[in-house]
């Protein structure tokens, strides 16, 4: 007779059931559960917000009021995205209704004093960190010139690593426009770059 204890590998709890769980938590209020989720997204948001506003600042003040927004309507999530998505597109929204309030700025690579904030590879000598911190910043500046929703689309894309089908979640719209947003947003990025010396 064969052991009536059949050992089973260990199922790790999928993304969408540790996110369920995370919301439940939040919603039987335990104090850590926001807490996690912050930590888990913050950087994210923060991210989002400063390619979509330009600026440091004003970045650090949409993230705030997007978490506030978060954490009024975490209890209502109903999982019908994932909380990465449902999160961006909150963030995304939040961003397009103060974008007509606030005027966007180029990202500084400097500090206060002056001192250029070194954000480039540090394996490289002085002059390629110098280079490649000048394009970042051109870069930064000439994204701010894209049409926002070919903006979005790219960033999302390009810079925060959605697929197709997340952006498509996150903005609402079909997979193919979200194709032709991204194709239009890099032409457009490009235009620009080979226009600005």
């Amino acid at each position: 007779m064969e052991n009536a204890l059949v050992s089973r590998p260990f199922e790790a709890p999928s993304t969408a059931q540790k996110e369920r769980d995370l919301v439940e938590r939040y919603r039987r209020a335990d104090p850590e559960a926001f807490d996690e989720f912050y930590r888990q997204f913050s950087a994210m948001i923060y991210n989002l917000c400063l390619r979509q506003s330009g600026a440091p600042e004003t970045a650090q003040d949409l993230s705030q009021e997007i978490f506030l927004k978060i954490f009024r309507s975490l209890a209502r999530f109903r999982s019908q995205s994932s909380l990465k998505t449902w999160a961006y597109r909150i963030a995304i929204n939040h961003c397009r209704s103060r974008r007509g309030r606030r005027r966007l700025e180029a990202v500084s690579l400097t500090r206060d004093d002056g001192e250029v904030i070194d954000v480039a590879d540090p394996r490289r000598g002085p002059e390629d960190r110098a280079l490649a911190a000048s394009e970042s910043e051109r870069l930064a500046r000439a994204l701010l010139d894209v049409e926002p929703r070919f903006r979005e689309a790219v960033v999302l894309r390009d810079l925060e690593d959605l697929n197709y089908q997340e952006i498509a979640e996150v903005l609402r719209v079909p997979i193919g426009t979200v194709r032709s947003r991204i194709a239009r947003g890099r032409d457009q990025l490009r235009q620009i770059l080979e226009g600005v010396s």
